[in-house]
């Protein structure tokens, strides 16, 4: 990790960078693969896949046996533990059903706004080396706690054209029934236009890889709705004097095993802190598996010290995707906050509770766009149409006010619409 020593505000926006990545190509690749898909449907896909995860698929939708198959094939311990995770999951979001609620605005005229399901929704959910199928409860439950019509996974297959069991186990327990083994930007692509096999979407939803990003960026210009911009994870740890370095070491590299782009962020006014947090970094990491990409996660990481009214500041201004407040004053701290994904308080709330089965969903803006995008939510599932009923009284009553508007704005048609009514009742 690189180490800053009180950096001055002025350069602190630098600080804020991610890591770039080679994206000259991008946009060029991805469109290439958008259109193939539009005008060739299921023989694109199956050429895409052929190439990009070297395996043929010619049944492109997952059979009605296959859930079942990986439902046998999973421990009893795992599948406990994805039922338990759902259970939260559902629990949490279902408290975000909204009343609808009506008000009478002037006498006689009365207002409401009704939350009504997106009908059709695809989820992608990315399957190379860390099958994500928490995300699959993740966006699966709230879309289906919304009401969603019909409900389309993509997910790519593995080098057997399989995917993988808890992948569709977990879409087994959330009631998804319409799986694809298609990946990567094909698969975003097959969702927006719709293919023989894939039918289209409204909304696309799930994390990805660039390829995946930017595909789901370029289909929003043709009409197709996204969650939000997503890139590679983060995470910043606020922690202080009090904090266990092994926990907070232990959080960074929850977040570098994700990916080599990933960054994590130590913000602190403690050095001492940080010199332990490196040996227990040197420690905790040489026992992963993924060793070499957090590693590699780490050279684009930064542990900083700030003076303790400045730490706030600066985590507002990097807006995290995930935050962890491992501070002794943490509950009087999370009010301050203004710009983040998710935020873990205290010192028992790894970024990993979140990640899996505390009930909150882990679908985040990354990137610094926590300044203006939440994450997903059940919200991320309805659209909300605003209704209005006028009576006759209320007619009389508001229409002076609409046809002095109207007229100001040179807009007679509009006037007259009021006038009819009120001299002709």
């Amino acid at each position: 990790m690189k180490l800053y020593n009180r950096p001055p505000k002025y350069t602190w926006k630098e600080l804020c960078l991610r890591p770039q990545l080679q994206t000259e190509f991008l946009e060029g690749r991805v469109q290439t693969i958008l259109s193939r898909v539009k005008k060739s449907g299921d023989a694109a896909l199956r050429e895409l896949t052929r190439q990009y995860d070297k395996v043929d698929i010619q049944k492109i939708q997952v059979s009605d046996d296959e859930p079942m198959d990986a439902e046998q094939q999973l421990p009893d311990k795992l599948k406990q533990a994805i039922r338990t995770a759902a259970q939260n999951i559902k629990t949490f979001h279902a408290l975000q059903t909204r009343e609808e609620q009506k008000t009478e605005t002037t006498e006689g005229v009365t207002c409401w706004r009704k939350a009504v399901p997106i009908e059709k929704v695809g989820i992608y959910i990315p399957g190379g080396s860390a099958p994500l199928f928490s995300t699959v409860l993740m966006l699966g439950i709230p879309a289906q706690l919304a009401g969603c019509n019909e409900i389309i996974l993509c997910t790519p297959p593995d080098q057997y054209g399989k995917i993988n069991p808890a992948i569709l186990f977990s879409a087994k327990e959330v009631g998804i029934k319409k799986i694809f083994k298609v990946g990567g930007a094909q698969a975003i692509a097959a969702m927006a236009y719709g293919t023989e096999s894939i039918p289209q979407v409204y909304k696309i939803v799930g994390p990805g890889n660039q390829f995946v990003t930017k595909a789901k960026q370029l289909v929003t210009l043709e009409g197709t709705a996204i969650d939000l911009p997503a890139g590679p994870s983060e995470v910043l740890v606020l922690a202080d004097a009090y904090a266990n370095a092994a926990y907070v070491a232990a959080d960074l590299l929850s977040q570098a095993e994700h990916g080599t782009d990933s960054q994590v962020i130590l913000v602190t006014n403690e050095e001492t802190l940080i010199k332990k947090v490196v040996q227990e970094l040197e420690t905790q990491v040489a026992k992963l598996p993924r060793k070499e990409i957090a590693i590699e996660a780490l050279k684009n990481s930064r542990a900083i010290i700030l003076s303790h009214p400045d730490t706030i500041g600066f985590i507002n201004e990097y807006a995290p995707e995930h935050l962890i407040i491992n501070t002794i004053d943490c509950d009087e701290l999370v009010n301050k906050i203004t710009n983040a994904g998710s935020v873990f308080v205290g010192s028992y709330s790894p970024e990993s509770g979140g990640d899996y089965a505390s009930g909150t969903n882990h679908t985040l803006p990354t990137n610094g766009c926590a300044k203006s995008y939440s994450g997903v939510s059940l919200d991320s599932f309805v659209k909300y149409i605003t209704f209005q009923k006028i009576t006759k009284t209320g007619i009389e009553k508001l229409g002076p006010t609409v046809v002095a508007m109207a007229e100001a704005e040179c807009l007679q048609a509009h006037a007259e619409a009021v006038k009819i009514r009120m001299t002709n009742p």
